[in-house]
C-alpha cells in the first residue's frame, strides 16, 4: 500500500515510506464502514493486494469511492499550474487529512501542506512531514511547546503560522520563552495575516494594525518574522476585482515590510507571500506575478486544497478553471454509492446514505447514474435528491424515471472538505470497478 510512488504520482520526494507502510498493516474491522465484511481480519495491504471489485467484492453500501483516474488527473492538472505561474504549493491538507494524499501532493511538487490546528499538524509529523503552513495563529501553550520541541528535536522540520493580533504575539512569546532556554530552540516563523475587510474571518484589518504585530513579532526572541500571507476568498462581495485589490494590498505590505527592514535578520533566506483559496487562485497567481524584485527571493506560496478532489457542486461552479479553461480542467473524483432501500410511491424513493455518509453543507448530492443488480448502469434522469436525514436520502422520481428496491444509486457530492471527514477508509477506485487500495483519514 504504501510501497514505490504509483507511475502517475510523480517522480519528486514524498513523504518518508516506512510510517505509510505502517497504513497496510492495519486490520480490517467494525470500524471502516462500507468494507466488506469477509474481510474482517485481514490488513489494509492483504485487501488492497486482492483487487476487489467494488460492486462484486462483497462491500456494502453505502461506501464512498476516489476515482484513481481523477485523482492522477487532478494532482497532475494543479502541479502544472503551479509551475506554469511560478508559484510554490502548499495544498491545504485539512481537505483530506489523508497522508496518503499528502504524498502524492508531495510528489507531484508541492513544497509543503498547509494544515489549521495542532492536531491536524501532529498528524503531519507522525507520517514525517518536514514542512508546514499553519493558517492560524497558534496561541495554545501546551501546543506551542509541542511545537518548540519539534523543531528542536528536527533541524529539517518547518512550520510557518499567522499572527493576527500584538495579543496574540504576546502569549506566543510567553508560552515559548521557557522552551527558549533549551538546547536546540529555533525561533518559530511567523506570517502577519491581513484580512480581507470588514466582516471577513481571520486577520488585521488595517495596514497600521499589521505593522505594529510585526513590530511585536520583531521585539521577541522567541518568533521570527518571515513574510505576510492571507486568504482572498473572504473579501466581501468577492470578485475578479475586488479580490485582485486585495492580494495588490497584500503584497504591497510585503513590500512595504521589505522597505522598513522588518525581515533583515540572521538566518533569512526568503519572504514568504502566501494566498489562494480554491476559487479565486488565477486572480492569486495574476498579481503574485507583479511582486517587485525585494531585498530576498520570494517564495509565492498557494494554498487551494479542495482540488484533490474536485467536487460535483460547489467547486465544480467555482473553480478558477471555468475563467481560464485553456488552463486545464479539474474532473469530480468522488462517488458515493448507496442503495434503494424503500419504494414507497411512484414519485418516491430512499437510499441507505445520509447526513453521516454525505456531505451537505452547501449542496444536496447529485443522482448521477443507477446500477442494477446485473451490473448495467441506465440514465438517473428524473430522480433527484430532495433532502437528507441521518441515514437516508429523500429522492424523488419523475414520471418514467426507471428505479427499483435493491439498485444501488451514485451520487455525487458538493464540498470535499466534509465528504473526507465522514470516511476513515475510502476505497481508491479504478473505472472498471478494481479497488486498488485504500485511503486512511485523519479527523
Amino acid at each position: 500500500m504504501a510501497a514505490a510512488p504509483h507511475p502517475q504520482q510523480g517522480s519528486r520526494p514524498g513523504l518518508p515510506e516506512e510510517p505509510l507502510a505502517r497504513l497496510a498493516e492495519e486490520r480490517v474491522d467494525h470500524r471502516f464502514k462500507g468494507l466488506p465484511p469477509d474481510a474482517a481480519g485481514s490488513t489494509v495491504g492483504g485487501l488492497a493486494a486482492e483487487r476487489r471489485n467494488l460492486f462484486t467484492g462483497g462491500f456494502t453500501t453505502p461506501v464512498l469511492a476516489l476515482s484513481e483516474e481523477r485523482l492522477a488527473h487532478n494532482l497532475a492538472v494543479m502541479e502544472t499550474y503551479a509551475t506554469r505561474h511560478g508559484l510554490a504549493f502548499a495544498p491545504h491538507g485539512k481537505t483530506s487529512m489523508a497522508p496518503q494524499l499528502f504524498d502524492r501532493q508531495l510528489r507531484h511538487g508541492a513544497w509543503g501542506i498547509t494544515l489549521a490546528v495542532p492536531h491536524q499538524v501532529r498528524v503531519a509529523r507522525a507520517f514525517g512531514l518536514q514542512r508546514v503552513f499553519l493558517a492560524n495563529e497558534l496561541v495554545d501553550p501546551a501546543a506551542l511547546r509541542w511545537l518548540a520541541a519539534e523543531l528542536a528535536a528536527d533541524p529539517g522540520f518547518r512550520l510557518i503560522c499567522y499572527v493576527d493580533s500584538v495579543e496574540g504575539v504576546a502569549l506566543m512569546d510567553a508560552a515559548l520563552t521557557e522552551a527558549a532556554a533549551t538546547e536546540g530552540f529555533r525561533p518559530v516563523d511567523v506570517v502577519v495575516e491581513l484580512g480581507a475587510g470588514e466582516g471577513a474571518r481571520t486577520g488585521v484589518r488595517t495596514e497600521a494594525e499589521c505593522a505594529a504585530v510585526a513590530d511585536a513579532v520583531g521585539a521577541t526572541r522567541t518568533l521570527r518574522l518571515v513574510g505576510v500571507a492571507g486568504y482572498e476568498a473572504e473579501v466581501p462581495g468577492a470578485g475578479p476585482e475586488s479580490v485582485r485589490a486585495w492580494v495588490r494590498q497584500l503584497t504591497g505590505l510585503a513590500a512595504e515590510f521589505d522597505a522598513a527592514g522588518r525581515f533583515a535578520g540572521a538566518g533569512r533566506e526568503e519572504i514568504v507571500v502566501s494566498a489562494g483559496g480554491s476559487a479565486w487562485f488565477d486572480a492569486v497567481a495574476d498579481v503574485f506575478a507583479e511582486i517587485p524584485e525585494l531585498s530576498l527571493p520570494v517564495l509565492k506560496l498557494l494554498r487551494s486544497g479542495a482540488y484533490v478532489s474536485h467536487d460535483s457542486g460547489h467547486y465544480l461552479r467555482i473553480t478558477p478553471f471555468n475563467r481560464v479553461p485553456q488552463e486545464g480542467a479539474l474532473e469530480p473524483a468522488f462517488r458515493l454509492w448507496a442503495q434503494v432501500v424503500s419504494r414507497p410511491a411512484p414519485d418516491q424513493a430512499f437510499v441507505n446514505a445520509g447526513k453521516r455518509d454525505a456531505a451537505h453543507d452547501l449542496d444536496l448530492p447529485e443522482v448521477q447514474t443507477v446500477r442494477a443488480a446485473d451490473g448495467t448502469e441506465r440514465d438517473a434522469t428524473g430522480i433527484r435528491v430532495t433532502r437528507l436525514s441521518d441515514q437516508h436520502a429523500w429522492l424523488h422520481t419523475e414520471p418514467g424515471a426507471e428505479l427499483r428496491v435493491g439498485d444501488w444509486v451514485g451520487l455525487g457530492l458538493s464540498h470535499p472538505c466534509t465528504s473526507f471527514d465522514k470516511w476513515p477508509m475510502i476505497p481508491l477506485v479504478a473505472a472498471d470497478g478494481t479497488v486498488s487500495d485504500y485511503i486512511r483519514t485523519y479527523f
